[in-house]
């Protein structure tokens, strides 16, 4: 069965209202399931665009060294070859029109699921993710949003801002987050589990450091124990799915999901990784099969977003979590993430004037 918010405190595998006392969560964490999506894209763009320009400098050594001799004065002499022209070097594409707002989606969508009543693919949103670029293209901020934030939605009253993909498709899960920030998002990917599956299975699995044993309560019911876990296809989705086997549960999913992000970049930046084109051409080539994107971000527009970040390093991408009022529930009985409107205004203006680092900086304090 698909997972599915369900009425009543706790139905959703979180803690009861006020299990943590309200406390509102400023942990700094990173989304395992579309950050390391991003991590993928970005360095297979930088890696295609560097082997185009080697392309074109190893075929344009090639036809030179393989033009005629001159005829010497013994030889007929015969009409000399016309030279193809070199090509021309690789030009980087026009930048982009920085800062930019991103908006990526886990969705919760398998393969063979009924449609909605709606006549729309029956899923939600498993993860939402707010992705900022600075106007400097060396920065870069990622807001993660809790599936069970209490939101509303255009056109439809409050709910679990989840529920947004499942009543409208993409186009309303951008309205929302566009509403909740007052921010116009100008581009929105997302992945569906096979997606995920497949792409940590041509990456050839992940290494990750689990600090507890748990098992999965999902589909094959995996059992995770203490230590390092290979983690790739079906393993690896249960593993950053997984939240109702633990006591704080959507909180201890997110930690874990940066567990499983750490060990995804390190995997992608080694030099194993970097250096071996059959892993990078299977990488993108799965990623091309389960990514949706928004019209706008054709692949003249991916090239030039992902060439203008190739100077962004690990330590200036920043993520963290959309402070909430912690668990609550709703008039109808659901278990839900209560909204902290406070930090969500300052979130939406600091997006507004480009100042995410400065407000990101101010959490934990």
């Amino acid at each position: 069965m698909k997972s599915r918010n369900s009425p009543g405190a706790g139905g959703n595998g979180d803690p009861a209202p006020g299990a943590n006392g309200g406390a509102k969560p400023k942990r700094t964490i990173r989304n395992a399931v579309l950050v390391g999506l991003l991590g993928i894209a970005l360095v297979a763009g930088g890696f295609l665009f560097n082997l185009a320009q080697i392309w074109n400098t190893q075929t344009a050594k090639t036809e030179i060294s393989a033009a005629p001799e001159s005829p010497t004065q013994t030889a007929t002499t015969k009409p000399s070859p016309t030279k193809k022209p070199a090509p021309k070097p690789v030009k980087p594409p026009p930048p982009p029109p920085l800062p930019m707002n991103i908006l990526l989606i886990g969705s919760d969508h398998r393969k063979g699921d009924a449609p909605a009543p709606n006549g729309l693919p029956n899923q939600r949103a498993d993860v939402l993710m707010l992705v900022h670029l600075a106007a400097d293209g060396k920065h870069a901020y990622g807001i993660s949003l809790m599936r069970d934030l209490w939101v509303p939605i255009p056109g439809y009253g409050e709910a679990k801002i989840n529920a947004s993909l499942e009543q409208g498709g993409m186009p309303l899960a951008v309205k929302t987050v566009e509403s909740l920030f007052g921010q116009k998002i100008q581009h929105a990917v997302m992945i569906d589990f096979e997606g995920f599956r497949g792409i940590t299975e041509a990456l050839g699995g992940v290494d990750v450091n689990n600090p507890e044993a748990f098992t999965s309560t999902h589909d094959t019911r995996q059992h995770f124990p203490a230590g390092v876990n290979r983690l790739k296809g079906q393993r690896a989705l249960e593993f950053v799915r997984e939240r109702y086997a633990f006591v704080d549960g959507d909180y201890r999913r997110v930690a874990n999901q940066q567990l499983f992000l750490r060990s995804t970049l390190a995997k992608l930046l080694s030099a194993r990784t970097l250096t071996n084109p059959v892993t990078l051409y299977k990488l993108v080539n799965t990623a091309a099969k389960y990514i949706t994107v928004d019209k706008g971000l054709n692949a003249t527009a991916l090239a030039s977003l992902v060439y203008s970040l190739r100077n962004v390093r690990m330590q200036d991408a920043v993520f963290f979590t959309l402070p909430t009022a912690g668990f609550g529930t709703s008039t109808d009985g659901q278990s839900i993430i209560l909204p902290d409107y406070g930090a969500t205004a300052a979130v939406g203006a600091a997006l507004g004037k480009d100042r995410l680092g400065q407000y990101a900086a101010t959490l934990g304090k």
